[in-house]
Order: C-alpha cells, then sequence, then structure tokens
C-alpha cells in the first residue's frame, strides 16, 4: 500500500496552480529545492512522472491532470471536515453540561444560569434533569461535566459541598400539629409517611435516624420525586421527612414546614464531577459562581 502525506500532494498541487516551482515553494514556505525533492519523492511512490520541466514552464503530463482533480477533491473534503470539526470542538469546549434532580433544575438553576449568562454570555449552560442515579451514571460516563445533588461517595467521582442543610418535617396545612414551630424525631413514631425509595441517599439519611432512635411508621407511601413527595403530603397521604431547600416549593403547596430536633440532621449538597476527566474552560468558575449564589439563595430562602 502507498502512503503519501498532505505536505506532498498540497505541494504538488501548488506547482500545478502556479506552473512553477518557486513561486509554489514561496507559497509552501519552503525552498525550491525542498519543493523538488517532495515532488519527486512523489514521483517515485507513483511510478509516473507528473510534470514535464522546461527551463520556461511547467507543465502537467497527462497522469499528473488526471491525478490533479482526485487530489484536489479530496484535499477540499479533508479541510471542510477539519474546519467541521474544529468548529464543532470550539463550540464544545465552551459549554459545560450539568444534571441536577428536577427540584433544583426548577427551583435554582434557571435563575442563576441566566444570572452567570449576564456575566460569561460566552459560555453556555447544558441542563439535564434527572434522578440522582442517571445523573451519576452520566457524569462517570462522561455525557455530564457536572452533576448537583445529594450523592454517597463513589470511586471516581470527586464530591465538592456547594451549601449545607437540615432535614425538616411538611405537614398538609390543616393538620392541627402543622402549628408547631420544631417537631422531635421521636414524635414521628407510628405516623403515616410519604417517603423517597430505600436506595435513595436522602432516605438512606432519614432511615438511618428511624433505626438508631427505634421509629417505625405505621405506614409508607414510597414516590421517586420529591415534587411528588411533596404534592402527596399536601393532599393528605401522610407526613414527610425533606430536606431544607425543599422550602422555596413548599411555600408553592399547603403544606407546612418545621424543623426536626433532637437531633438535629444537618448533611451537605454536592457537587460532583468525574475524577480522571479534564473539565470545560469556564467550568470553576461556574462552580464558584454557582456556590456564592446558592448562598444567596438559601439564605434568603431561610435554609441556612
Amino acid at each position: 500500500m502507498i502512503t503519501f502525506s498532505s505536505r506532498q500532494l498540497r505541494a504538488f498541487v501548488l506547482v500545478a496552480h502556479h506552473r512553477s516551482f518557486t513561486r509554489a515553494a514561496d507559497a509552501l514556505f519552503i525552498t525550491p529545492s525542498g519543493l523538488s525533492l517532495l515532488i519527486r519523492e512523489l514521483e517515485t511512490q507513483l511510478g509516473f512522472r507528473l510534470f514535464d520541466r522546461t527551463a520556461r514552464q511547467v507543465i502537467l503530463t497527462n497522469q499528473g491532470a488526471e491525478l490533479l482533480t482526485v487530489v484536489r477533491k479530496n484535499l477540499d473534503e479533508l479541510d471542510a471536515a477539519m474546519t467541521g470539526i474544529g468548529r464543532t470542538a470550539k463550540v464544545a469546549s465552551a459549554s459545560i453540561s450539568i444534571g441536577a434532580p428536577p427540584l433544583v433544575s426548577a427551583n435554582v438553576l434557571p435563575q442563576a444560569i441566566k444570572e452567570f449568562r449576564s456575566q460569561r454570555p460566552d459560555l453556555r449552560i447544558l441542563l439535564f434533569d434527572g434522578d440522582l442515579n442517571s445523573i451519576l451514571q452520566r457524569v462517570e460516563s462522561g455525557k455530564l461535566d457536572l452533576g448537583l445533588g445529594i450523592f454517597a461517595p463513589s470511586p471516581g467521582i470527586r464530591r465538592t459541598t456547594l451549601f449545607r442543610y437540615s432535614l425538616m418535617l411538611i405537614r398538609p396545612a390543616g393538620d392541627p400539629l402543622a402549628r408547631r414551630v420544631s417537631t422531635c424525631w421521636s414524635a414521628l413514631h407510628g405516623e403515616s409517611l410519604v417517603a423517597t425509595p430505600p436506595t435513595s441517599p436522602l432516605q438512606q439519611l432519614v432511615d438511618r435516624q428511624f433505626a438508631r432512635l427505634r421509629i417505625t411508621p405505621r405506614s409508607s407511601i414510597v414516590v421517586n420525586a420529591l415534587d411528588t413527595l411533596i404534592a402527596m403530603v399536601e393532599a393528605g397521604h401522610g407526613i414527610a421527612v425533606i430536606p431544607s431547600f425543599g422550602l422555596p416549593v413548599c411555600r408553592n403547596r399547603r403544606v407546612v414546614m418545621t424543623r426536626l430536633t433532637n437531633p438535629v440532621v444537618i448533611s451537605d449538597f454536592y457537587q460532583i464531577r468525574n475524577r480522571g476527566r479534564k473539565l470545560p474552560d469556564g467550568a470553576d468558575d461556574f462552580t464558584s459562581f454557582l456556590q456564592a449564589y446558592i448562598a444567596r439563595w438559601a439564605g434568603g430562602a431561610g435554609i441556612v
């Protein structure tokens, strides 16, 4: 199999275009002798002459003219492909993909992204709203640059705390006990509970408290999303333990949030990334901005 370098082929096209080794060498930024060597090497590999050379002119041979059409077409396609791929890579490098659960995607990130884009209009933020397992898998596979949520430790994943939250209790607004400012964990014994799946890091945190304090709910309804859980409590299906960053959502529902005490349980809300993957330019800027934004947002919502 004969292999040719793109430099040889470009040298051939330039000589054919200029009909001069001197002018072609200038266009390729090499010496005429260097260009002649490239053409001789190409002719040797092909087994035929490409040019007839006289003292006054350089003329394509019949074989050279036939080859020129093919080489020009292929070099044009190569240049177009490289330009297109480069343009796509440039766009990709100017974007950050982020995954977050629906409650955060709907109630925190839209305004945060808008504010960040006013400072960095050159950087696109691509948002994926999904469950925590989907977010973790996409970060692990490199489909997402960053993930936000309550994540357990995972090999190959770096967790960074964005803020701390506490566990709170919500009841339907019409429940007489909803007037309490705080509630002891022990008061949840025998209550009807709306919960998230046992595999959820949030539910595991709740279940550890139940086990330690020997609390057994009377019954449990399990739903996947916190938004659904809050709606179920509003409809009177039971009470629920949720993270304090759910407060803005609860304010739009007929539920009342109270602080859980004895003990007060505080945990971390994380940003995760793949340890082995380089983040796009601007990702650190967005992380710093998001930490400051969430601190303001959480303080304004009464979470901190």
